[in-house]
């Protein structure tokens, strides 16, 4: 599935840690969608950060500083990428 990012989102930043069982799916979301999202946004703006024991969730930064976040915890890689698509619209 293709996601394009434009508009008014400016960037997308996905937290997660890099052991823990609640960010399984956004690993997976990673390994599985990463590389095909970028190549299809290859100039957007898209931050991976990981930390030990943080809850998963993905921040959307839109036009004049505005954010909207949502919770990743115990999410499917297919579920953090229906929570990447409605950020995105």
């Amino acid at each position: 599935m293709v996601i394009r990012f434009g508009g008014t989102l400016r960037e997308i930043r996905i937290h997660l840690c890099q052991t823990g069982k609640q960010s399984q799916g956004v690993r997976d979301f990673i390994q599985k969608h990463y590389v095909s999202i970028k190549k299809e946004n290859p100039n957007f703006p898209i931050l991976i950060r990981e930390c030990n024991g943080v809850q998963p969730r993905v921040w959307a930064r839109y036009e004049r500083g505005q954010e909207k976040s949502a919770p990743l915890t115990d999410y499917t890689a297919d579920k953090v990428l229906s929570a990447l698509q409605q950020l995105a619209k």
